[in-house]
């Protein structure tokens, strides 16, 4: 299976990371291309663990542990794994009930970065009902 040449578009001072090492965008605009795979997260998709303070957050945080720090996999596994029961334990609603079923495949085939991409659906799910609660 050929790997894909990964073309990223960065923003003067936007951050991302490659296999854990922090990486800063200089002062223009700029394109970098990955051309061997890679563990790559943007800025915008690093939560930091300060922030991890709502229930699909503690589903998203280990899974991003498991793709940016694969030696520390069993402990964020096992992380992963509470959580996502914790928060299946919770949903009634079965379309969000199907997207927790995906976000678990797609960690037991090791597709991590997919897992973090339907996760993020999550956040809206959540966003709407934590604005009904007083």
């Amino acid at each position: 299976r050929k790997i894909m040449a990964l073309k990223l578009s960065l923003k003067p001072g936007e951050k991302f990371v490659v296999n854990g090492a922090v990486i800063v965008n200089g002062d223009r605009r700029t394109t970098v291309v990955l051309q061997n795979k890679a563990s790559l997260l943007r800025e915008k998709d690093i939560l930091p663990s300060d922030q991890v303070d709502t229930p699909v957050k503690h589903v998203y945080f280990p899974i991003m542990l498991m793709y940016m720090d694969p030696a520390g996999f069993k402990k964020y596994h096992e992380q992963f794994v509470l959580r996502m029961t914790e928060f299946l334990g919770v949903v009634e609603d079965p379309e969000t009930k199907l997207l927790c079923v995906a976000i678990s495949k797609e960690v037991m085939d090791g597709e991590f970065y997919k897992a973090l991409m339907k996760c993020k659906k999550l956040f809206a799910y959540e966003n709407e009902r934590l604005a009904n609660v007083p």
